[in-house]
């Protein structure tokens, strides 16, 4: 069978394309219908703002992927970028951090899409579901499935399921605003006073408490860089990567922020309507009961199960293209760098990234954990491991920068450097002062970083192809 890297056919994806994969690896209404709550607890009315300086702080983030990717263009995503900045090793290690990044997001969100799946049929008034390890093993063989079709296939399928999921959201957004602003949307016991800028704006709010609240709705961004996976099926990488990266990463965050302020208006802009956000399970689809019908938020519900299946369509294509790239300089058994001269989606890695969550979801099937903590488990595991491989990216656009391999100008150091001090702050947050079993889980990301690092510097070898294959001709 032809290897890929002697033959490669036409590149097929465009910007908007690209730009699908990260929006489905975010799954904004997957994000918003869950990592509100959370933030609601911490600082009550001013969620809107929360998730500005959260959205701040990402675009900080991504400023080194945006870039950097201006320049080269691989499907290894951090793995390049680290690589060519700073060295072979700490490529390896950065992309090691950011493939076991993918393989818990896989994991956790196939537990996602049980989640969702059951919220679906409770609003349609089922009490019983399919049984957990029966439905994740559907999930992952549809999953396989599509993503195992050539990558124009996947994003066009990601463009429709996040589509539909936006609009939905963008309509109850329009119609909470339209039904507070005329004096009759206070959510039940939160006496709203109506519109008002109060949640969006910083006064009245507690800086730690904002701080820390950001951490949860930094979540929400996870998997942004996805779409860098797809730089060498993409029409003029250079140019198209950046802007769907840094376009995805705005779009999401202007929709973000305007869907809180809507939910939080939406319960009541009070301490008693606060108090009634966090204690939510879905909030998206509670503000749905209320402000609409039961068909409009079984409809948003069957969107956000929708919606969760594009995201593990998206982490698992992303992560499938990473560890392919691994694998083609020397990582993992042979034939997982394998794939036809007529294809660029590599098959093997599809099924591997999808065999392996779910041997990590039987994990949790041995002790008894269903759908909600494979979510919520594997979730922080993956973030953990995200963080380290920002941290390694943002180092990179530092050494960049100061030993002027690229034509960034000098003064924006200030970003990678804003960016890691963020980061810092981020994974301090996740790893320190957690109760059991979410104090374990950074010895679970440390431990596979560790590993990453430990054959990064006794197998030094298994990177050295880096330089050869890490600029791709725009053909």
């Amino acid at each position: 069978m032809p290897d890929s890297s002697t033959t490669r056919p036409p590149r097929k994806i465009s910007s908007i394309e690209a730009a699908a994969l990260s929006v489905g690896f975010m799954g904004p209404v997957m994000a918003m219908a869950l990592n509100g709550i959370g933030v609601a607890d911490l600082v009550g009315t001013k969620v809107p703002f929360t998730f500005l300086v959260a959205a701040i702080g990402v675009v900080v983030v991504a400023y080194a992927f945006f870039r950097l990717t201006g320049k080269y263009a691989h499907s290894g995503s951090v793995y390049a970028l680290t690589g060519v900045t700073i060295g072979p090793r700490a490529g390896f290690f950065s992309g090691f951090a950011l493939l076991g990044t993918y393989l818990f997001f896989v994991t956790c969100i196939f537990g996602a899409c049980g989640v969702f799946f059951n919220a679906f049929l409770a609003t349609l008034g089922l009490d019983s579901s399919p049984p957990w390890p029966l439905l994740l093993l559907i999930i992952g063989v549809l999953v396989w499935t599509i993503g195992s079709k050539e990558a124009p296939l996947v994003t066009r399928v990601l463009l429709l399921i996040g589509g539909f999921g936006l609009a939905l959201m963008v309509v109850l957004t329009v119609v909470v605003l339209v039904t507070v602003g005329a004096g009759n949307g206070s959510h039940p016991g939160a006496e709203g006073p109506g519109l008002e800028l109060a949640p969006l704006l910083p006064h009245g709010a507690s800086g730690s408490a904002v701080m820390t609240a950001s951490v949860f709705a930094f979540i929400s961004w996870a998997g942004f860089e996805s779409c860098t996976s797809l730089a060498e099926e993409t029409r003029n990488p250079r140019r198209a990567i950046p802007f769907a990266l840094m376009g995805s990463v705005i779009l999401c965050g202007v929709i973000y922020v305007l869907v809180m302020y809507a939910q939080t208006i939406g319960f009541g802009a009070t301490e008693a309507g606060a108090k009634s956000f966090a204690a939510s399970e879905s909030s998206l689809i509670d503000i749905a009961l209320q402000y609409t019908n039961p068909f409009f938020a079984q409809l948003l519900a069957f969107s956000a199960f929708a919606v969760a299946f594009g995201s593990a369509l998206s982490s698992t294509s992303a992560g499938a293209r990473l560890l392919f790239a691994l694998a083609r300089d020397g990582f993992g058994p042979k034939i997982l760098a394998r794939t036809r001269a007529d294809q660029r989606t590599p098959r093997h890695c599809v099924t591997a990234v999808v065999v392996i969550a779910l041997l990590l979801s039987l994990v949790l099937l041995a002790v008894r954990a269903g759908p909600f903590e494979t979510y919520y488990w594997y979730a922080t595991i993956a973030v953990l491991c995200l963080l380290v491989a920002y941290a390694m990216t943002s180092l990179g656009a530092l050494s960049a920068i100061l030993h002027r391999t690229t034509n960034i100008p000098r003064w924006e150091i200030v970003f990678p450097v804003v960016a890691l001090i963020y980061l810092g702050y981020v994974y301090f947050v996740q790893a320190w002062g957690q109760e059991a079993p979410y104090s374990y889980f950074p010895w679970v990301a440390g431990l596979w970083c560790a590993v990453g690092l430990g054959m990064a510097l006794l197998r030094p070898d298994m990177a050295r192809n880096i330089g050869d294959e890490l600029i791709q001709a725009d053909d």
